[in-house]
């Protein structure tokens, strides 16, 4: 199957608009991606037809509701082919889905136990488990970058001892477009008797995911950077291990039941699933992963790594642009900066914004990476499935202009 990019590009309203006068190049798809009419409609379809309450009414418009959020379930379960469709939890997003988990292992773990992170994480899969061994004792370690920026995959044998109890990992950076080897890490900290958690919300818009054939223990993901809602995220988690946790919140539908002395919980999912979901935005998932698969995800990994191959060749021909990661496998986004003094990401970023290109600059909510580095930010240029080679030539057009003007 070959894109039809003018076709793609055609059922997202937002990329006909003008940015100061010049037509849309958007470059910050890393932070949330646009989305299709097929999205958008099924959300004014919802509220115009179907909304009520999911779960707790017999009359018609429940039972809609209802049925059309539990196809979503199922559609997101065939997606990253989890074994069972109650092993997908609904959450706000990636950020939750990973505060659920190790909010849920406070009396589980102990101050014996060690958490392993990395050094290339978001700071959504970095504080929850800081905070996490500030209430257990148990001691957080992490796996450093190589100078090149990518993960010392060599040091995890000397991290992982018989007291890790979980491994966390992002499957893509967020700040660097690096692919990490999760394989790996998965076989390893199992190895150990470790459950591992992997962080997928840049990876879920670019590549396949199979939970099984990946062996993760959690995986989490957001649906707006999928070209789904903002607002709504899944949590995967195998069947037996959710079992074990205790609930996250308390409230309305998480309950078998309730007495004035104690309380029991309902069986998967609805046990992480306290209170009226965002009903809206799940069957607006369930419809950007039918987008999704009308054109393939293979077909989308490809494409975009073409994009992304370009994008990196095209910055190599400037001596005054510095790409982060550069020899590194790369996935949806490239970061670099301008060798000049003084320069900060952000004054890159303004000066391609006049020229319609919207980029993302700073530190993307991963610190510790730019202290690795010793900058305080980065350029990233970040890739969907509408994005052309020739808004990648725009782009480096605007780039040119920046070192005209910084230089």
């Amino acid at each position: 199957m070959s894109i039809d990019i003018q076709q793609i590009r055609s059922q997202f309203p937002i990329l006909n608009r003008e940015v100061n006068g010049k037509p849309l190049v958007y470059l910050d798809n890393g932070a949330t991606s646009q989305k299709p009419k097929v999205v958008l409609d099924v959300l004014d379809e919802y509220y115009e037809k179907y909304n009520a309450n999911v779960h707790r009414g017999i009359h018609t418009l429940s039972q809609e509701a209802t049925d059309l959020m539990e196809e979503s379930r199922r559609k997101i379960q065939k997606f990253i082919n989890a074994k069972h469709d109650y092993e997908i939890i609904f959450t706000r997003g990636t950020t939750e889905g990973i505060n659920l988990v190790s909010n849920s292992l406070r009396n589980v773990l102990t101050a014996d136990d060690e958490i392993i992170i990395t050094e290339i994480e978001h700071h959504s899969n970095i504080v929850p488990w800081q905070l996490l061994c500030q209430r257990t004792g148990a001691k957080l370690k992490y796996i450093p970058l190589t100078a090149e920026g990518i993960l010392d995959i060599e040091k995890l044998d000397d991290l992982l001892t018989e007291k890790t109890k979980l491994v966390c990992v992002n499957q893509v950076s967020n700040a660097l477009g690096v692919v990490n080897p999760i394989k790996t890490i998965i076989e390893k900290a199992h190895a150990k008797g470790a459950w591992v958690l992997i962080d997928a919300a840049q990876s879920a818009p670019h590549t396949a995911i199979d939970v099984r054939a990946m062996d993760c223990d959690f995986l989490v993901f957001s649906g707006h950077k999928m070209y789904g809602p903002t607002g709504i995220g899944v949590l995967y988690g195998k069947e037996d291990i959710l079992n074990e946790l205790p609930p996250f919140h308390g409230g309305g539908e998480m309950i078998k039941d309730v007495t004035m002395e104690v309380s029991t919980y309902a069986c998967l999912p609805f046990k992480f699933e306290a209170g009226t979901p965002d009903i809206a935005g799940i069957i607006g998932l369930g419809a950007a992963v039918d987008f999704i698969n009308s054109i393939g995800i293979q077909n989308i990994h490809d494409y975009e790594k073409e994009l992304v191959d370009y994008t990196i060749q095209r910055l190599s021909e400037f001596d005054e642009v510095e790409i982060y990661a550069k020899d590194a496998e790369h996935s949806g986004a490239v970061s670099f900066n301008l060798k000049f003094d003084g320069v900060h990401s952000s004054d890159v970023g303004m000066i391609l914004d006049k020229k319609g290109i919207a980029v993302r600059t700073g530190h993307h909510c991963a610190q510790p990476i730019m202290h690795h580095f010793n900058i305080p930010g980065t350029v990233r240029a970040s890739f969907a499935v509408y994005n052309t080679k020739e808004e990648i030539d725009t782009f480096i057009d605007g780039l040119k202009t920046a070192i005209r003007m910084l230089g």
